[in-house]
């Protein structure tokens, strides 16, 4: 069984989930933390719960997603994984903050790049992949079928869906990934989103008014 925790970090109170089983292998997606007691929160989970972090892997590469890739290199010596079409915002990462006034470090380029299909192993664990683009060029949502879960960025929230007027979004492919790549997963998967709480495809099925 795969264990789930999140923390709320920075300034757009950003998801960023830590992921592991029985092994205590784990994963990190998405890190945006980005201030030492940030830093600190995430690594004192770490090592507390005894995890040993195998992988750092992007839904995609927003800023409030990227700003603790410095942080979890340094730390535990391994680089992101993400999509090639997301390599953009990692490139403009130092702009994007002078931009919006926050501070970051510049993220190292990636290791490996993900595709659809792709599967994120860690212990005896592993993730399917579904790219899910509209949001980003390059989203990716990442699900496990046997616990019930999608890890899926900014692409579905509870009650809403993720902007698509950052550059390069566009709002008809993000419908379209949204009902076609996670709709047909099952109304009983949960969503973990890129922010605020969980939600299903169920209820969004039900109650999402950009999905009627």
């Amino acid at each position: 069984m795969i264990n789930v925790h999140y923390f709320a970090f920075g300034p757009f109170q950003e998801n960023t989930y830590v992921l592991w089983d029985e092994t205590n292998e784990c994963i990190i997606l998405d890190p945006g933390n980005s201030t030492a007691s940030e830093n600190k929160k995430l690594s004192d989970f770490i090592s507390q719960n005894n995890l040993n972090v195998k992988r750092l892997i992007l839904t995609h590469a927003h800023i409030d997603h990227i700003n603790g890739n410095k942080y979890v290199f340094d730390t535990y010596d391994i680089l992101p994984e993400m999509h090639k079409d997301d390599v953009y915002f990692i490139e403009k990462q130092v702009a994007t903050a002078n931009m919006y006034g926050i501070p970051t470090i510049q993220s190292p380029m990636p290791k490996e790049f993900i595709k659809e299909g792709d599967v994120i192993r860690f212990g005896n664990s592993s993730l399917q992949t579904l790219h899910t683009p509209g949001h980003s060029p390059g989203s990716i949502s990442y699900y496990n079928l046997e616990d019930k879960f999608i890890i899926g960025g900014d692409v579905l929230f509870y009650g809403s869906i993720g902007r698509s007027d950052l550059p390069m979004g566009d709002h008809d492919t993000l419908i379209k990934s949204i009902k076609e790549k996670l709709m047909p997963l099952g109304d009983d998967m949960k969503v973990y989103s890129g922010h605020g709480m969980p939600t299903t495809i169920g209820f969004e099925r039900m109650n999402n008014p950009f999905l009627v």
